[in-house]
């Protein structure tokens, strides 16, 4: 990173000092005066630096307790294995915290899902192809549905979408998710972000059709 990023980085902390710790009543003392976090929602989104879920919601510190990986995956439940980020983030959410909604948030132009459609990483033993393998259904959904589809870019958005509902199920396999949906405690929710046109498109999960919100 150069100097002049860095720069412009404390730059923008000052700001952000100023805005929520400046004030005669700033909004960290509320969060920290002897409570711990109380967010109801938690997004899961991508690591992509264009798709922030608190930038794109217009969500204060404290709204939204957020995971970000590529391509904004959900894993299925398993106990084996040693280190599990994403797996351990929704515990913490559904169990402490009692979030009430879960949103996976997926984007156009997502590199991960491009990695998954179209195999550009090229080192097939590498992280990102990996993680996005757990996707592979989603993969597998799309070419049976559009087996004469030849356009990358139609590919890639389709895999977008499927790769939404693959985390959804997979969220489901999370006995302490599922006890909590049962209980009408939790409600889960897939929602994509089209960068290109500025729109949000929302998923029926029985029909799997995404249609879009009107705000």
């Amino acid at each position: 990173m150069s100097k002049k990023e860095i720069f412009r980085l404390m730059i923008g902390f000052r700001k952000f000092r100023e805005k929520y710790f400046a004030n005669e009543h700033p909004l960290y003392q509320r969060l920290t005066n002897g409570t711990a976090q109380t967010p109801k929602t938690l997004i899961i989104g991508c690591s992509d630096s264009r798709v922030d879920p608190a930038i794109i919601t217009s969500a204060s510190p404290g709204e939204l307790f957020i995971v970000r990986n590529v391509a904004n995956l959900v894993p299925p439940y398993e106990t084996g294995g040693q280190f599990h980020g994403v797996s351990a983030a929704i515990e913490f959410a559904v169990v402490n915290l009692k979030v009430e909604n879960i949103i996976i948030l997926g984007h156009r132009q997502c590199g991960g899902i491009r990695a998954l459609m179209i195999n550009h990483l090229g080192h097939t033993e590498g992280f990102v192809n990996q993680w996005v393998s757990i996707a592979k259904d989603a993969k597998a959904r799309v070419l049976a549905k559009y087996p004469d589809e030849k356009d990358e870019e139609a590919l890639c958005r389709h895999g977008e979408l499927e790769s939404i509902l693959t985390s959804i199920k997979n969220l489901h396999t999370f006995p302490f998710v599922e006890e909590a949906v049962k209980n009408n405690q939790l409600s889960l929710m897939g929602i994509y972000f089209d960068l290109e046109l500025g729109q949000l498109m929302e998923c029926d999960e029985r029909s799997g059709e995404f249609k879009n919100i009107e705000v």
